[in-house]
């Protein structure tokens, strides 16, 4: 395997490290032989399959310009009428188009966005086929997915098919094959697809990927992250979630739904996709114990949720090695008693940060040598003021206004700038698929006790180069004509 130097990007950055031509068929040896369900074959079932004929890689393929990015919103539920608000304050962008079976939602949504001196968009609902509906219109750039989890991947796909451009709420798809089948897609309509990672842009995550690519961690060897976060009032509740959808999946997968908000910082860290490749992946689970003590506790009987049985893990733990031989322990636990937390831990040979640590105003903590030494935790303020990437120093103030201490806005306002600008986008369809393959493989991995299973390469090979990402260079929002 090739070895990628520690350097600072700064001197590496646009340079070929390796051909991708060195990472096809790992694995192949193996898979000629073993038998199906054995240990072995757990770790070659998932090669990547070939390309079609004239199908090529979204590696480094940029958003042809907009002068204006017009969304097209499918999903207006909590999460969806909010990040709807959002795309319409963004310079250079405009909701044309919205859309939920409900059509009521839609209605409110365009109402509200009239009501802030906004263009009324397009309303469609009212059936489970609506959003075909939408995407036959041609003033729709962007299609941005904020639906229930089963949808996601159906919805994306024809939002590529239609010509569009696709950004998806959490995760992108929940199976193996529906992972690529988006890569593919991608690659043949050559529209970009991402994942809607908003932690990803985190002035915390990203003071670290930059501490991380300047060498300030020596040579990184681990990290920690995943969705820690106590969501059994809501799982209960009758209206935050429509038809319980988030509950009901609790009791029909034993997956790690959620774990790519710390996951995708670590592995943006680690360069993955971008010089390593996470390669196998093994989990764990404890027993589904939080959401029937809780509805023991707090639920009627008449309750609808007394008709269900849960299996999944109250903790799904996924460990994951990558081909530089790094680890990445990724967590998703939402049904047990606990204070918010994405873990957000990275390592080196020559240092440590945490956060959620509740130590000062930025909840992280350091360690470094050799600026630190008496084994004493340290505050991270002065790094992050040192480290703070161009995009928080140019949106801190506007961004603060926006959801989740200002990740949505920032995340917003850079997918549109890209947009505009004609670059490359951040986060692509090989960092969404691989992110996201976590929730089927540690279905693939619990069922065989355990055991590590083969996380697909969807680059095909191109992995080994070393290239732009969420590290991106200060670059201008164009202009707004008046």
């Amino acid at each position: 395997m090739p070895e990628i130097p520690e350097v600072s990007r700064r001197l590496v950055l646009g340079g070929t490290l390796a051909t991708g031509a060195l990472a096809v068929g790992l694995g192949s040896a193996a898979s000629a032989s073993a038998a199906p369900g054995s240990a072995a074959s757990l770790l070659t079932e998932s090669a990547a399959p070939r390309r079609a004929a004239g199908q090529k890689s979204m590696v480094n393929v940029p958003f042809e310009p907009y002068e204006t990015v017009r969304v097209g919103v499918i999903g207006l539920g909590n999460r969806g009428s909010g990040m709807t608000t959002g795309w319409s304050v963004i310079p250079g962008c405009v909701v044309t188009a919205v859309c939920d079976i409900r059509a009521d939602r839609a209605k409110r949504t365009a109402d509200g966005l009239v009501a802030a001196g906004k263009p009324r968009p397009r309303e469609f609902g009212g059936s489970d086929g609506s959003y075909a509906e939408m995407l036959k219109r041609d003033d729709i750039d962007l299609v941005y997915i904020a639906t229930p989890w089963e949808f996601h991947y159906e919805q994306g796909k024809a939002a590529l098919l239609a010509g569009k451009h696709v950004i998806v709420e959490l995760p992108i798809a929940t199976e193996l094959d529906e992972l690529w089948d988006l890569v593919n897609t991608s690659e043949r309509t050559r529209k970009n697809l991402m994942l809607s990672e908003n932690c990803s842009y985190g002035r915390n995550e990203l003071a670290m990927l930059k501490m991380g690519h300047e060498g300030v961690f020596g040579e990184l060897t681990n990290g920690h992250g995943g969705y820690l976060h106590d969501l059994r009032a809501l799982l209960f509740s009758d209206t935050y979630y429509t038809d319980a959808w988030r509950r009901l999946w609790h009791t029909r997968s034993t997956a790690s739904f959620y774990p790519m908000h710390g996951l995708a910082p670590i592995a943006a860290a680690m360069d993955i996709n971008r010089g390593d490749r996470m390669t196998t992946l093994s989990a764990t689970a404890t027993a589904p114990k939080g959401l029937a003590d809780y509805r023991e506790r707090f639920m009627p009987k008449s309750h609808p949720s007394w008709n269900e049985t849960y299996i999944n893990g109250d903790l799904v733990t996924c460990q994951i090695r990558t081909a530089n031989g790094r680890t990445i322990r990724a967590e998703h636990a939402v049904s047990a008693p606990r204070p918010y937390s994405r873990i957000n831990s990275l390592v080196g040979s020559r240092g440590i940060f945490e956060d959620y640590a509740g130590t000062s105003t930025t909840d992280a903590r350091v360690y470094f040598e050799p600026d630190h030494g008496g084994d004493t935790w340290r505050d991270f303020e002065t790094y992050r003021k040192e480290f703070d990437h161009w995009l928080w120093k140019e949106l801190g103030d506007e961004a603060e206004n926006g959801g989740h201490g200002g990740m949505d806005y920032v995340l917003q306002w850079r997918t549109v700038q890209l947009m505009r600008a004609g670059l490359v986008p951040d986060i692509d369809v090989y960092d969404s698929a691989s992110w996201c393959a976590a929730v089927p493989l540690s279905v693939k991995s619990l069922a065989a006790q355990g055991r590590p299973v083969e996380i697909p390469d969807f680059t095909r090979g191109s992995w080994v180069n070393l290239r732009m990402g969420l590290d991106s260079r200060t670059t201008e929002m164009p202009p707004v004509a008046p």
